[in-house]
């Protein structure tokens, strides 16, 4: 079913031209130097997309629980309405399993690089996926929009908003499967948009994203991130506000632990501390959030730059950008106990070129991390295998080097199915977004 959408531009510049230069100095992060396998070596190989065509952007990859990979993506081109499409690879077959099928089109579709949509299967098989949608009511207010199939994409439910429509900014979202056939959805919600705004991206640091088309700081009330579960019927339950004030434009994610699934999001102090913190949902309701690690970075405006999260059992992997004492760096954490601590962070990666924009997997034993890297002769696309401990990096891979820059090239993905690395990006070339893929082979 093709949804339609209200014909509304949405582009909001970024307010804000640098982030603070008084901020807390570095805590010790690092652990041990990692210690390089040099016998370990992968072969990575091109991965040919059915997201094909010029203006192809802002891509999601999962894996589903019957071991397909799902990967959503919007095509937008000058002229034309955006399009949402998914299509599922099976790994086993080594082949896309249909042409690209649509979910929803228009123009009131919000396309922001750093605001995706997200795809995720629930285990009675059915698809979920959401998208941004502009209120067409003259206000600057948008809502989530979230949508479901249950005959593999043919036919797509009427799109719900998973909430009490205030008149407030929402996105950011994280999707996850809960239980047999229920989804669970956590976002941030602004303030009024009519208030006044707070500054919200950063544009001085090399890992913060000034993104002309993002939001505008998700007005002058502080941010929540809230949550709530919708069941197969489409019935959602009560909304929960898991914190009061929360990083303004930074995404979230989920990791489904074997204890619940574990949000992890960069927090927003009254003193502008952005540290990453993490929260697990159980039978009495969402855990008190716990910071992943003390980074200690202070910088008045958002980042646009949040952190990732993968599990396996009880241990679960987190990776993001940090910037304490201006010093860019990707730091990675494991914790053993379903997030209920987390060892001392390792730092991956570090200096003036880091960009961050992480995404992490974990499996077999093995932890893996996707990252950007920008210098002066580009961007590039990093990837890193590690031991479950994080002391051993086995192998550091170079997968592309792109022709877009800043921004625009936006949040690569990675997924991870039998021990096989699989990587989706966007560059821009001519002026023209376009997916790339690669696998990574043991």
């Amino acid at each position: 079913m093709r949804t339609p959408l209200h014909l509304i531009a949405v582009l909001a510049a970024a307010l804000l031209a640098g982030c603070a230069r008084d901020a807390a100095p570095p805590t010790a992060a690092a652990s041990a130097p990692a210690r390089t396998d040099p016998t370990a070596a992968s072969r990575v190989e091109a991965w040919p997309l059915p997201a094909n065509l010029p203006g192809s952007a802002l891509p999601d990859l999962v894996v589903a629980p019957d071991g397909r990979l799902l990967l959503a993506w919007v095509n937008s081109q000058l002229g034309r309405r955006h399009i949402l499409q998914f299509s599922a690879f099976d790994s086993a077959a080594g082949r896309w399993q249909s042409a690209p099928m649509t979910v929803a089109i228009g123009n009131s579709m919000l396309v922001n690089r750093a605001d995706t949509p997200h795809i995720v299967a629930a285990a009675d098989g059915a698809l979920w996926v959401h998208w941004l949608q502009q209120r067409g009511d003259g206000s600057q207010a948008h809502d989530i929009m979230l949508a479901t199939s249950r005959n593999g994409g043919a036919r797509w439910s009427t799109p719900l908003v998973p909430y009490d429509r205030v008149s407030a900014q929402h996105g950011f979202v994280s999707l996850w499967p809960q239980g047999a056939a229920s989804v669970g959805i956590a976002w941030l919600e602004g303030g009024d948009p009519a208030l006044a705004r707070h500054p919200g991206h950063a544009a001085g640091n090399p890992g913060a994203t000034a993104d002309p088309d993002g939001h505008d700081g998700h007005g002058g009330a502080r941010t929540t991130l809230r949550a709530n579960v919708v069941d197969a019927t489409l019935r959602t339950g009560d909304t929960a506000t898991i914190a009061a004030s929360a990083c303004d434009c930074c995404q979230t994610d989920v990791a489904v632990t074997a204890r619940g699934p574990l949000l992890v999001y960069r927090g927003r102090t009254d003193d502008e501390v952005r540290d990453i913190l993490a929260t697990r949902l159980g039978d009495g309701g969402w855990a008190t959030p716990a910071a992943v690690h003390g980074d200690g970075w202070t910088t008045p405006a958002c980042p646009v730059n949040g952190p990732a999260a993968a599990a396996a059992g009880d241990e679960v992997l987190v990776g993001w950008y940090t910037a304490p004492g201006d010093a860019p760096q990707v730091r990675l954490a494991r914790s053993a106990d379903a997030g209920d601590s987390f060892a001392a962070a390792v730092v991956l990666d570090e200096g003036e070129a880091v960009l961050g924009r992480v995404d992490v997997a974990f499996g077999d034993g093995e932890a893996w991390s996707l990252w950007l890297r920008e210098d002066a002769q580009g961007q590039s696309l990093w990837l890193s295998r590690r031991s479950a401990d994080l002391a051993t990096e086995h192998e550091r891979l170079q997968l592309a080097r792109l022709a877009g820059r800043g921004h625009e090239t936006g949040f690569p993905k990675l997924a991870l199915r039998d021990g096989v690395a699989y990587v989706v990006w966007t560059d821009v070339v001519d002026g023209a977004a376009q997916l790339r893929g690669v696998r990574v082979l043991p």
